[in-house]
């Protein structure tokens, strides 16, 4: 039996996302990407085209070489200026009742405790439609912005990373017990301080008291993306991730690393299947293949070669970019190691070299041809093991009207893709629940924290008697 696939809007709170060059074609909105109206109607649009959720992007510096002019970012409009898109979501959750939303946010951008806060917040607003797609950070300017000087070691930000989930699995799931929000006017009892818990949270890095200041939101913890392809990222996703972001350059090698994450799911006590994958994919349709083909060539028109080279610029360890003709082998980075290895299994014919990275980016994540045509590559990807895909745009709101009014619709006749909303919160409506299940890390700190500490050194006795989850 067909199973629909999931489709999410891959979209980027800024002029230049991924598709650059295109924000200069006259039918391209994204140039006034400030205008929150824009991204109302866009909510709406996918809402009514029953798409699963808006995926944001985000970064918190520029890309490239952090001490080098950023003349051709900003001439570009390439993710500067861009805008935080956590604060979007607040508005979009009231425009929309289905749209699931999901956020970037890297672990050196905000303390735990503050993220937590504000993710459960918007969790409540939008009743149980938020994601949260966990990141590292790739850029030494991100990381020279909160203080640090320069990108953290690759593996240690996977460390950091995982101390971070820890800190907020056990403000989402521990900190409050079941039926602690009482609301009880006649007794005069709003909450039972007996069922909320302080989390005594101490680690390398972070070290907070409790307790979560908002009560459990409809999911709790919200829908958990990834979208790191390293040999660590992947760990990190086998551990944590519900939902995997890939850009493979093929079905053969998407199909590699999806069977080699969920053999790790195994590993750390979790099944295959509690994992889904997501492929990035652009579309260029026709009502013909030769109309699809022209279309094709138009957009090559307007595509920047310069702009696809500025984001994918690699960078050396101490910050400085590698020229394009460099060759992949004699690459040493602390970013993209997903994309090099992508690249290196893409290019067999002849040696790959750093500029190929934005050539397989441009060109093998985009699907030219009529629904029917473009129907059969989906379901070449879905056998591959994606259970959904990353929609990537040209151009703003256009790129999804079309996709929405061409595509789906085929999709659907096939079995391919959803005709209504199953309810309940974002979790439910994927998975089934609205609550992780109980194999995953989060689940173990539902009632830990029912010890009745009420200081740090009776947090630390019971903690050496193991009574007290110790930081991961």
């Amino acid at each position: 039996m067909t199973r629909p696939l999931r489709f999410n809007a891959f979209v980027m709170h800024t002029n230049s996302h991924i598709q650059h060059g295109h924000w200069r074609r006259p039918d391209a909105r994204q140039v006034d990407f400030q205008d929150v109206d824009l991204w109302i109607d866009l909510a709406r649009l996918l809402e009514d085209a029953k798409f699963d959720a808006m995926f944001f992007a985000d970064v918190t510096g520029l890309y490239g070489d952090a001490d080098a002019d950023f003349e051709v970012y900003a001439r570009h409009g390439l993710q500067i200026p861009s805008h935080d898109p956590t604060v979007l979501l607040g508005a979009l959750a009231v425009s929309t009742t289905d749209l699931g939303l999901a956020l970037t946010s890297n672990v050196a951008q905000n303390h735990p405790f503050n993220f937590a806060r504000q993710v459960s917040t918007l969790d409540h607003i939008s009743r149980g439609r938020i994601a949260w797609n966990i990141v590292t950070g790739t850029q030494d300017n991100g990381a020279r912005n909160f203080g640090l000087p320069q990108l953290t070691d690759h593996s240690e930000r996977y460390r950091w990373a995982q101390e971070y989930v820890d800190v907020v699995y056990k403000l989402w799931e521990g900190s409050w017990d079941d039926g602690a929000l009482l609301k009880d006017k006649e007794r005069g009892i709003y909450a039972d301080a007996s069922k909320i818990h302080k989390i005594y949270h101490e680690g390398p890095r972070y070290r907070v008291e409790g307790p979560h200041l908002p009560s459990p939101s409809p999911q709790r913890t919200p829908l958990l993306f990834q979208a790191g392809s390293s040999a660590s990222g992947r760990r990190f996703a086998a551990a944590n991730a519900e939902a995997t972001f890939i850009i493979a350059p093929s079905p053969a090698i998407a199909k590699r690393q999806i069977d080699e994450t969920r053999a790790l799911a195994v590993e750390y006590g979790r099944e295959p299947d509690d994992i889904t994958f997501f492929q990035g994919l652009s579309f260029i349709i026709g009502d013909t293949e030769i109309e699809a083909h022209e279309k094709a060539e138009e957009y090559e028109r307007y595509a920047s070669t310069e702009g696809y080279l500025a984001h994918s610029a690699l960078v050396d360890k101490t910050g400085r970019v590698y020229d394009p003709k460099t060759p992949l082998k004699d690459i040493d980075t602390n970013t993209a190691r997903g994309f090099l290895s992508w690249t290196s299994q893409a290019v067999t014919d002849r040696e790959p070299l750093v500029e190929d990275v934005a050539l397989i980016s441009r060109r093998s994540s985009r699907v030219v041809g009529t629904p029917d045509q473009i129907a059969d590559r989906l379901v070449e990807w879905q056998a591959a093991g994606i259970d959904g895909v990353n929609v990537v745009n040209w151009v703003l709101p256009g790129s999804f009207e079309e996709f929405a009014e061409k595509v789906l619709p085929v999709l659907r006749e096939r079995g391919l893709a959803q005709s209504e909303y199953a309810p309940g919160p974002l979790r439910q409506k994927l998975f089934g629940s609205p609550l992780l299940n109980e194999r995953h890390p989060a689940a173990r700190y539902r009632g830990a924290f029912a010890h009745g500490a009420t200081t740090w050194a009776e947090a630390d006795d019971l903690r050496a008697q193991g009574l007290l989850p110790a930081a991961v």
